[in-house]
């Protein structure tokens, strides 16, 4: 499989880090009291079905826990799946303690399709993908050569500012 990327990409921005977690709250004390991140957004729990996502081009109607914090100029995200098909669940299953699933990149909207066309020229299919409004999301299986999967995140101009927000919180 030829890996190489080519200048034919557009810039990519790292944005996110994230750990699938068996119990989301043990990791948001340990994030809080051992390492002082305590800026986490209230648990939320999502049903991706509401954002047409796929999992092996099949629909999903996977849900998980989801806490965001914005620390060192990056945002951290801890995901425990709960229900339904999906990459975290997956992970889980492989990882029973947990650990760090995806590191994710982001782009404007309008130049994902041509990440996803290099990504998919180089033997990297989408696995999942999500359209939220804020941004269009799509997982590659990177783990062979990083050990880990690939976000790419289309993010909207709504998107945008929610990050601006996110920021400042």
């Amino acid at each position: 499989m030829d890996t190489t990327i080519t200048n034919a990409l557009p810039e990519l921005h790292l944005a996110q880090i994230a750990w699938v977690v068996k119990d989301i709250d043990v990791t948001l004390k340990f994030f809080s009291e051992t390492l002082g991140i305590k800026n986490f957004s209230k648990i939320q729990t999502i049903s991706v079905k509401e954002f047409d996502a796929t999992y092996y081009d099949q629909p999903s109607d996977a849900t998980s826990l989801v806490a965001m914090a914005y620390s060192g100029g990056t945002f951290i995200e801890l995901i425990q799946p709960l229900s339904g098909n999906s990459v975290f669940r997956d992970y889980l299953e492989k990882n029973p303690a947990g650990g760090l699933q995806h590191i994710a990149y982001r782009l404007p909207v309008n130049q994902l399709d041509k990440v996803i066309s290099e990504y998919e020229k180089k033997g990297y299919p989408v696995i999942s993908s999500f359209d939220t409004p804020i941004a269009k999301i799509v997982f590659f299986d990177t783990s062979k050569e990083t050990g880990i999967m690939t976000e790419i995140m289309g993010i909207t101009k709504e998107g945008e500012e929610v990050i601006e927000k996110m920021k400042a919180i």
